[in-house]
């Protein structure tokens, strides 16, 4: 939603509003600004031409991932024992999201590039701006707030609906399932895209060692040996510990590069402490242990 140049009655001295502004035209402030620019303190647009920070970035690679992780829990879900289907399937769905990665960047301003131009997130209101059209008259709203954090909010609703369109078949359950998720992304972005910018670190944190725990206890990995007798374990192993890395990096910002890098020391630190001590959550152990009155 661009900035809107509103009657002259409602801006004789500034816009209403914490984001509406007008655009300057030959010196005096009039007309109407277009998609990719705020307004600044005077409440007058001006054009988003600063670079993501790092920080931006690993948002939209979060927010980029997500499709392409259901992608593969579906195919793990369907494909069952058929390995060759499910590798197929697996490189499959990242070329389709890649592609559209690539695709979504292109399209955005500046077109043609891979870069985009942006605006900085300041605080969490700037991604519900439609929240914030003014009432100067208690009676009319003027509908005049503008993408404040262009385009981090609606770049990724690009990307679901290019991604969506490239992974359409019925040969997969799994590819068919796309039909479902993205939508549910789709409003998670439209609602949930603020909280998910500020939150997203400890998400994939979370997530990421919960699934790991899960994976280790439904496939009852207990020692290394077990660990690294099938290739498929240590693909998964060395995903999660990418994602792990990928938390820390986002919480971390790397402000500092000689505090923070010693951070990712702590990746492998949840898979060494659950083969440490796993041995002593056996339940046919424990359960022993008991029928014995220890």
């Amino acid at each position: 939603m661009p900035c809107v140049f509103i009657s002259a009655v409602a801006m004789s001295s500034t816009c209403p509003g914490l984001y509406c502004g007008r655009m300057m035209v030959n010196g005096s402030a009039e007309g109407e600004s277009v998609l990719g620019e705020r307004t600044n303190l005077q409440k007058i647009c001006e054009r988003c031409t600063e670079s993501p920070e790092l920080y931006d970035w690993l948002y939209l690679g979060f927010m980029a991932m997500l499709p392409l992780v259901l992608h593969w829990f579906f195919i793990e879900w369907y494909s069952g024992k058929k390995s060759s289907s499910a590798l197929l399937q697996h490189v499959t769905a990242m070329l389709e999201c890649s592609v559209s990665a690539v695709i979504t960047l292109l399209v955005t301003e500046p077109v043609g590039t891979l870069g985009i131009r942006s605006c900085r997130v300041q605080m969490l209101s700037d991604w519900y701006t439609m929240l914030y059209n003014p009432s100067p008259d208690y009676v009319n709203t003027l509908h005049c707030t503008q993408e404040a954090v262009y385009p981090l909010y609606t770049i990724i609703l690009i990307y679901y609906k290019i991604a969506c369109g490239l992974g359409k078949s019925d040969r997969f359950k799994s590819i068919y399932a796309a039909l479902y998720f993205f939508p549910i992304l789709t409003v998670l972005q439209a609602v949930g895209g603020g909280l998910l910018y500020y939150a997203f670190p400890y998400i994939i944190l979370v997530l990421s060692l919960v699934t790991l725990a899960v994976y280790m206890s439904a496939s009852e990995i207990q020692s290394f040996k077990s660990l690294v007798t099938k290739k498929k374990r240590l693909v998964v192993l060395f995903s999660h510990w990418l994602l792990h890395a990928y938390g820390i990096v986002s919480i971390s910002r790397l402000d500092r590069l000689e505090q923070d890098l010693p951070l990712l020391a702590l990746v492998p630190g949840p898979t060494l402490f659950y083969i440490a001590t796993a041995k002593f959550t056996e339940p046919s152990r424990i359960l022993s242990e008991g029928g014995s009155g220890h």
